[in-house]
């Protein structure tokens, strides 16, 4: 199958600048090793130590988080598009200091 991948700025310097790529596969595991193939580090940026997706890294394939369906082996289908989105996180959950 081939699909589009989704990359975030922080994975340009990996891509020649490109903020998109085409990848082939059965799985998303399959999809994001070929764009290494073509793009290395990018396996390094996504995946820990045991393989698994890092924690502050989003994976979707279309709208749905692959957490959610079967992780890397979720299937993929031509013309899915795969998403990396780094988790955002940050503020105190505090107001705002109010202004006098």
């Amino acid at each position: 199958m081939t699909v589009t991948v989704k990359l975030p700025a922080a994975f340009h310097v990996l891509t020649g600048g490109r903020r998109q790529l085409p990848g082939e596969g059965e799985n998303i595991r399959d999809v994001l090793t070929d764009v290494d193939r073509e793009c290395p580090g990018v396996l390094d940026r996504l995946m820990d130590q045991e393989g698994s997706v890092k924690r502050y890294v989003n994976v979707y394939r279309n709208d749905d988080d692959i957490r959610g369906l079967d992780g890397l082996e979720t299937k993929v289908e031509n013309h899915d598009v795969i998403w990396i989105v780094p988790a955002v996180a940050g503020g105190s959950g505090t107001a705002a200091t109010e202004e006098k």
